[in-house]
């Protein structure tokens, strides 16, 4: 059996995917459905059973037995970056971590997790070293402090623990995170709905829309989990980005030329974004890459195009 935690969500449910396309259906998928819309994300997918996440929780703390496991890839979290209640990120994000952490490596199951980028904050290095690490936010606090204590951890562990820093992600299946969703979904639903993109104007020494972000398609992230599942002698903490940025006017072209019809429309830097934005990022997959993993990753014009086909065909668009 295979565990995913974050299920339902945006790269958990692209991940039960991929196990289904490689013949995994001994899946326990783990969420939490308090927002029943992210049913959506499993209703076509296969698995063996289902849980919420605090049952998993409690089973977990109390050290049950939960058969063969093969790997728990943990997805799960609070992602919302604007949530300032620290008790309750830190109870979601870092106890529960914690506890699966534990849990695995005293079983010796591998355990792949999801760590983020924002543990950069404003940058300007993008590599996995300390020194570069500067949270903003209760969200990136917590995978900070979780990533901190994988690696306190780490000289007494035996078995594989792997964290994946994912950068911008977008592509299927994150229809239901709302404000949260991408760049490239808010694009597509501007075209679609008034035919035009709206990017943020210039500021802080970057041009109209020339922003830079490493834009990663979700299905290059679902590849670097299951590589990982296949190399369980690989452990630590990895970025997982395209190791290159492209600009937001980059993104809103791709989605124009889709579409063949629309145009940008740039709109006032908001103040309250002022010094706080991140305005460049891009992943240095140095790391990544002396592991071993050697696929190449889709760019903006690619993956934009290949989401879009999904939006296209799929009844999970809106």
């Amino acid at each position: 059996m295979i565990i995913v935690t974050g299920a339902a969500g945006f790269i958990g449910s692209n991940l039960v995917a991929a196990l289904n396309a490689r013949g995994t259906r001994d899946i326990l998928v783990v969420d939490d459905l308090a927002d029943g819309r992210k049913c959506l994300n499993l209703a076509d997918l296969d698995f063996a059973d289902y849980l919420e996440y605090d049952d998993l929780l409690m089973r977990i703390e109390r050290g049950d037995d939960l058969g063969d496991v093969e790997a728990v890839f943990h997805q799960g979290a609070c992602s919302d970056t604007t949530e300032w209640d620290g008790r309750y990120v830190m109870a979601r994000n870092y106890r529960y971590s914690k506890s699966l952490h534990d849990w695995c490596v005293a079983r010796g199951v591998p355990f792949i997790y999801a760590s983020s980028a924002s543990v950069y904050g404003m940058g300007p290095d993008f590599v996995e070293t300390r020194a570069a690490e500067r949270p903003l936010n209760m969200y990136a606090f917590s995978k900070f402090a979780f990533d901190q204590y994988v690696r306190a951890q780490a000289p007494r562990v035996s078995s594989q623990v792997a964290g994946l820093r994912y950068f911008n992600v977008y592509g299927p299946r994150e229809q239901h995170k709302g404000s949260m969703a991408s760049v490239a979904w808010h694009f597509a639903q501007q075209i679609r709905a008034d035919g035009e993109c709206r990017l943020f104007a210039g500021a802080e020494g970057y041009a109209d829309g020339e922003q830079r972000r490493d834009f990663i398609y979700v299905d290059d992230c679902v590849a670097v989990n299951l590589w990982l599942a296949d190399h369980p002698e690989v452990s630590g903490i990895f970025n997982c980005g395209t190791g290159a940025s492209q600009t937001f006017n980059e993104v809103a072209d791709a989605v124009i030329a889709w579409h063949g019809r629309g145009e940008k429309r740039y709109i006032p830097f908001p103040e309250s974004l002022v010094g706080r934005y991140q305005s460049y990022t891009q992943a240095d997959t140095a790391a990544l890459r002396a592991a071993g993993y050697d696929r190449p990753f889709a760019d903006v014009a690619e993956g934009v195009r290949r989401y879009l086909d999904w939006l296209d065909d799929s009844t999970l668009r809106a």
